[in-house]
């Protein structure tokens, strides 16, 4: 008699959407993994990582090493990300997106916002970031494997990373400008979004990036990823709920 195996994956619900969001916005790095050119054989190497305004992985990499030449041969790919914290590191979240590298044109309008957008997340880029030999690849997610940790499987499709519609380039388009002024001048706000909804510790937190699902900081080497309480639909709601969250994170430090 042959037992039935229990399915171990679970279904994606919202919760499981947002755990992926928060690895791969939150990463600053990642184990990238190729197919060599000539042998075929899986490689794996260590690389910097920032997000497109729609959530699409970005890496900075360099024509002298090996998996550039391996992406440019066969631009099939896969990136795991999620740090692991104290204890066992296979019990925190970790995802795997399997995807398909596309090589930016620098001087494009793409490849304009990508470097932005790595630079913001990756400063110290800006020393090698311009150099003849380095170029930026997008990675098209085409689906992810989830492990919220133990008995916590799920896998997912582009439509749950991805995120589409006007808004998107809309944001891009005024993201930047929205990001120095409140660098400039909100910061104390900034450090309330870390603390009251990035469950955050510390100080001197700046946003790195806005997009319509929420904003991205930073605080030397540690990230958060906060989310609005609903998506935008336009970017010209985002001033409305930066005050609006500023204001919830003020009342509920005066209540304590």
């Amino acid at each position: 008699m042959t037992e039935t195996r229990k399915d171990v994956i679970r279904e994606t619900d919202a919760e499981a959407v947002r755990l992926a969001k928060t690895l791969i916005r939150s990463a600053r790095f990642g184990a990238l993994a190729v197919i060599e050119a000539g042998t075929g054989a899986p490689l794996a190497s260590r690389v910097g990582v920032a997000t497109d305004i729609d959530g699409a992985p970005l890496i900075l990499i360099s024509m002298l090493s090996a998996h550039t030449g391996a992406l440019l041969a066969d631009p099939r790919c896969s990136l795991l990300v999620g740090e692991p914290g104290k204890g066992d590191p296979l019990a925190h979240p970790r995802i795997s997106l399997m995807c398909r590298a596309l090589r930016l044109e620098r001087g494009s309008a793409d490849h304009v916002r990508a470097e932005r957008r790595y630079l913001n997340r990756n400063p110290k880029a800006k020393l090698y970031v311009g150099l003849g030999d380095f170029s930026i690849f997008r990675l098209e997610p085409d689906r992810a494997s989830l492990n919220g940790g133990f008995g916590k499987a799920y896998l997912l499709n582009r439509a749950d990373l991805i995120t589409s519609g006007p808004v998107v380039e809309e944001l891009a388009a005024s993201e930047q400008s929205a990001l120095d002024h409140m660098n400039a001048d909100h910061r104390d706000a900034l450090c309330l979004y870390a603390r009251h909804f990035g469950r955050a510790e510390g100080d001197g937190w700046i946003a790195t990036g806005f997009d319509a699902d929420g904003m991205d900081l930073v605080a030397s080497d540690a990230t958060c990823r906060v989310f609005f309480p609903r998506p935008l639909g336009t970017t010209h709601e985002l001033r409305a709920v930066l005050v609006e969250m500023a204001k919830t994170a003020r009342a509920a430090g005066q209540a304590q």
